[in-house]
């Protein structure tokens, strides 16, 4: 069966690195033939024939997990069960050790809904790979499948290896100083982040007294680039309760950070970025379009733009390193951190993981405030005044996303006649628009309002930047409330 063809008979297409959709649809012989058609495109030598696979805590997790186990196991594959464990901590085990990984994944989406996130002995696959795994032919053994889609004989019985968990942990605690958080009260935002367990016992490693905050039996959507109302007022809360110097926490898949200040107010992603760069003393950032734009304000040598999604960072970032540059990253604006290179930083050699990543972004963040004795808050004023808000309107399907954006795209004697209808009363005059990815509509005063359709749900998200929160804030709920309109 050609993998084009199963896309659309399953309704499970391809997002950021790998696939995606509603549980249901990801079937048994769905991820057995993704997983097929992934390990068929890599062609690797007979010798090299070994596959790592994890999960987050989803509950459709261990079913298609175990498909995808089977898949590679039928394909002649030596398979090794990861357990639940966070993306970048399967990622770099893989990396590490040669082989392509798989983890099972929604990320941050809702709970009817899971994915396959692949990546190769070298890191995450490209948009190039995945096109090349959508080209794939795979034949699907459909005796091992009743009507619905799911296995006859689900076997369970694959070797289990729980060293990824430790050597991730290792990763931080074996690098940062023993004693960076001594007798700091750090929050841990649990919820059902896969790495919550990871979160806690790095902050012990480290000196500092983790105070467990949130953890729940169901699934919670978290999603860090569009942080849900309850989070925020909880977060505050818990810092005011607890007296906490920050709260950390993550996504579903744990590889997108969220971290607070003192006062429990979420620091942004794109912001936390720049930090996290800062503190890697990095030469060249690469960073999706939609992000502050206070990096290129930030005193890096160079500042890549890219579409967003970590494929294109990656890309950016490889361009980055043949050019010559040394110490590369790159972030996005839901805070996930890619190191390209290895960095040396006081306290030892942090190895290259070009994959998101969230700890980084909450050691280097905590690393700077206790460094210069300040609190988290204080990080923020050495920024330049630049602010950006984010948010998007869920269950707005992508094509009529898609049809918004190429109605405000229609110009009229040489300007963009329908996106000043709708907001030249929000931000004045528009300067210039950017279509690098959906459309960032810069305005002469500085403001900026961007429309972009999910690649991975069916929301349209909205970002927006200017000189100050408030002012972010305002035109964000103003643009969402025309948006409405658009439904």
């Amino acid at each position: 069966m050609k993998i084009a063809d199963l896309m659309s008979e399953s309704g499970v297409p391809f997002g950021t690195s790998g696939v995606r959709g509603l549980s249901d649809h990801i079937t048994d012989r769905v991820a057995y033939a993704y997983t097929i058609a992934f390990l068929q495109y890599l062609n690797l030598e007979e010798e090299d024939k070994m596959l790592v696979v994890a999960g987050d805590l989803r509950p459709s997790t261990p079913r298609i997990k175990n498909a995808v186990m089977l898949a590679a196991e039928e394909f002649g594959y030596y398979v090794v069960d990861c357990g639940l464990i966070p993306s970048p901590a399967i990622a770099l085990y893989g990396i590490k050790s040669g082989v392509p990984s798989v983890m099972v994944t929604g990320s941050h989406i809702p709970a009817d809904r899971n994915g396959i996130k692949f990546t190769k002995p070298s890191g995450e696959i490209s948009k190039i790979d995945e096109q090349g795994i959508k080209e794939q032919d795979v034949f699907i053994p459909e005796y091992m499948f009743g009507e619905s889609g799911n296995l006859l004989d689900p076997v369970e019985d694959f070797s289990k290896n729980d060293e990824p968990y430790y050597e991730y942990i290792e990763r931080y605690t074996g690098v940062f100083p023993k004693n960076l958080l001594e007798g700091r009260k750090i929050g841990v935002f649990e919820h059902s982040a896969v790495g919550r367990d990871i979160m806690v016992e790095i902050v012990k490693r480290l000196g500092g007294i983790p105070v467990s905050l949130g953890r729940s039996k169901d699934f919670v959507p978290v999603d860090t680039e569009a942080i849900r109302p309850e989070d925020i007022e909880s977060a505050a809360k818990w810092a005011k309760e607890n007296d906490l110097f920050a709260i950390i926490s993550t996504d579903g898949d744990s590889d997108r950070p969220l971290i607070s200040d003192e006062n429990g107010k979420w620091l942004r992603g794109d912001v936390t970025g720049i930090l996290t760069a800062q503190f890697l003393n990095a030469d060249c950032v690469v960073t999706p379009v939609s992000c502050n734009s206070a990096v290129e304000q930030a005193g890096f040598k160079k500042v890549i733009r890219t579409r967003i999604g970590s494929p294109y960072v990656i890309e950016g970032m490889d361009n980055a390193s043949n050019e010559g540059f040394k110490r590369v990253v790159g972030y996005e604006a839901n805070g996930g951190f890619l190191i390209h290179d290895d960095v040396d930083i006081e306290s030892g050699t942090l190895r290259a993981l070009p994959t998101r990543d969230p700890i980084i972004v909450h050691l280097a963040i905590l690393s700077l405030a206790i460094k210069q004795g300040i609190k988290v808050s204080q990080l923020l004023e050495k920024l330049p005044s630049i602010y950006t808000a984010s948010d998007r309107l869920k269950e707005f399907p992508v094509p009529q996303s898609k049809a918004v954006i190429e109605k405000l795209s229609v110009k009229e004697s040489g300007k963009y006649s329908e996106a000043e209808k709708y907001f030249s009363s929000i931000c004045g005059e528009i300067k210039n628009v950017d279509f690098t990815d959906g459309m960032r509509i810069c305005f002469v005063n500085g403001e900026v309002i961007h429309l972009r359709p999910s690649g991975n749900a069916p929301e349209f998200r909205c970002y927006t930047e200017a000189s100050s929160e408030a002012r972010a804030n305002e035109i964000l709920q103003l643009v969402l409330s025309i948006m409405q309109s658009w439904r």
